[in-house]
């Protein structure tokens, strides 16, 4: 076993646990699904019940999948699809410090599962186990492609931006 072997499961465990705990504070944590439902709505999102259980679901059904190493691609576009949203609607009108609600930490998610998605699972993950792994170009690119692609599809169909929305 050599550090190849471990940096990938480090990455899926820490984002996968990270994605995991994000989608339990949006659906269990402090307004529940309607507080979530509210502050999606406030972004400009339509219909904001349906965006919180979405956001829920995508987040911790992408940290399972990480945690266990399978679909891995997918997973890494699932980070990065919710992360793009968070930055472009939340946090990037903030500039870039997180202390400031800027878009340093979904910025370091998105970048982070492109890179596990362009490295690949590792050793100790089902894709692996099964022969699925998709790495490389490849990985990275399919990775890639579904976010930036859900998230001009959500953006499309769901965001009607008010002045106050997009001050």
């Amino acid at each position: 076993m050599d550090v190849t072997d471990v940096a990938p499961t480090l990455l899926r465990l820490v984002v996968g646990v990270t994605m995991i705990a994000h989608g339990l504070n949006h659906w269990l944590g402090g307004g529940r699904i309607a507080g979530t439902a509210r502050w999606f709505a406030g972004l400009g999102l339509r219909n904001g019940v349906l965006q919180a259980w979405a956001s829920v679901l995508t987040e911790i059904g992408a940290g399972i999948a990480l945690l266990l190493g399978v679909g891995t691609p997918l997973a890494c576009a699932a980070v990065i699809a919710v992360m793009l949203v968070a930055g472009l609607l939340a946090h990037r009108r903030n500039g870039f410090f997180v202390f400031r609600e800027g878009y340093e930490y979904v910025l370091v998610l998105a970048v982070v599962a492109l890179a596990l998605a362009v490295t690949g699972p590792g050793r100790f993950s089902i894709d692996h186990a099964a022969g699925l792994e998709v790495t490389g170009w490849a990985g990275g690119g399919l990775a890639l492609g579904i976010a930036v692609g859900s998230t001009a599809l959500l953006l499309a169909l769901f965001w009607r931006p008010t002045p106050e929305t997009t001050a």
